[in-house]
């Protein structure tokens, strides 16, 4: 068994907090409602599980950052069985639930409540994988910035870092266009219009999308020796970046 020389023990916490992280959500009930929210939320992890297989389909360590409730690792667990995963979220009440998920895999690892930017320069290993999915978007552009950079630091040599997030059209018509479009897809899924009018509202507020030049500016800014587009719909879009 690995271990880390990093706090891997939760506080015991409320599980029935309402807002208990950075989404509109609790994390109760997080997965069940961002499939009515995020269009091909499952294809999210479905594309970088398939990119990983194909660029390092045996990684030994895989960071997770933003897990929230550890439905990326619970796919991925069974596909890598030799990796070790690492789940990192800045809410508690997600990795508790992650932790009762997981408790009787040694493989999994769950380091305390924290976001990207924020994360130590040493955790004890050197990912061959980190992930950040939806994740990076509610950070302001000095802590997004940040982020990606700890997320390059954090990685080995050719370490591929995958991540998708809500992103901004290049247009002001384009942004009115991809919220109705975004919202007819909500409203599609059962939402109601004062629900769907409330998360749209949230759109440069709560959370600070960026253009798809922009991220891969700062990819490459970043120092990345590859950056390309892996994903992009509604108004999400992934990325990936090798060290």
């Amino acid at each position: 068994m690995l271990s880390l020389p990093y706090k891997l023990f939760l506080k015991v916490i409320d599980l029935h907090t309402t807002n208990d992280n950075s989404t509109p959500l609790s994390s109760s009930d997080y997965d069940n409602q961002i499939l009515n929210t995020i269009p091909y939320y499952d294809k999210f992890h479905l594309e970088t599980i398939n990119l990983i297989s194909t660029y390092n389909p045996k990684p030994k360590i895989w960071l997770d950052t933003g897990c929230g409730t550890g439905v990326l690792t619970e796919k991925c667990i069974n596909r890598f069985p030799n990796t070790v995963f690492l789940l990192s979220d800045p809410s508690e009440s997600m990795l508790q639930i992650a932790k009762e998920k997981f408790f009787n895999q040694s493989r999994v690892k769950l380091l305390e409540a924290v976001s990207t930017e924020n994360m130590p320069k040493d955790i004890g290993y050197k990912p061959d994988v980190i992930t950040a999915i939806q994740a990076h978007h509610y950070l302001s552009a000095k802590d997004r910035s940040r982020a990606t950079e700890v997320c390059y630091n954090l990685l080995g040599n050719d370490g591929i870092f995958v991540t998708f997030e809500n992103i901004s059209p290049m247009s002001q018509r384009g942004v009115e266009i991809s919220k109705r479009y975004w919202g007819n897809y909500q409203l599609s899924k059962g939402k109601s219009k004062e629900q769907v009018e409330a998360h749209l509202a949230r759109f440069g507020k709560e959370y600070f999308p960026i253009t798809i030049e922009e991220h891969l500016k700062l990819y490459n800014n970043c120092g990345f020796k590859t950056v390309e587009l892996l994903w992009y719909s509604y108004m999400q879009a992934g990325f990936y970046c090798i060290k």
